[in-house]
């Protein structure tokens, strides 16, 4: 399948993505819903940062694509893909496949003496105080 857009999935990242993804039940209708197009319409979203109606007719119909991505958040599908690539990347690299140590910043900017808008609010003066 050719990549109409650079947030397309190629063949090879397709996949490592396939075997993640849920399988068809053994019971009910046929799955109309191609899951590569349906993620690359989401990986579109997210790269161009339009809104759902927005997304281009190669996609599908848009309330199909925002179903599954949906449907996949609550279920923590999305989680869990984000796990096992993590996993696989960091053992691909030589290193463990979880994280043993994590670091959070809790301040990355320093802020003004006072904090926070009071710091950079400018202080009122009368029009006979500055000049004016």
């Amino acid at each position: 399948m050719d990549a109409v857009y650079p947030s397309d999935l190629s063949d090879a990242e397709w996949a490592v993505l396939r075997p993640l993804l849920p399988t068809r039940k053994p019971r009910g209708r046929k799955r109309e819903v191609d899951f590569r197009t349906v993620l690359n319409g989401v990986f579109y979203l997210n790269k161009e940062g339009c809104q759902w109606r927005a997304i281009p007719k190669e996609y599908g119909p848009w309330q199909s694509v925002y179903h599954y991505f949906r449907l996949w958040r609550i279920s923590g599908l999305w989680q869990q893909l984000n796990d096992k690539l993590r996993s696989r990347e960091r053992t691909a690299a030589g290193h463990a496949a979880q994280p043993s140590v994590g670091i959070i910043d809790s301040q990355s900017a320093k802020t003004t003496a006072k904090r926070g808008f009071v710091g950079t609010t400018r202080a009122k003066r009368s029009k006979a105080a500055s000049g004016i």
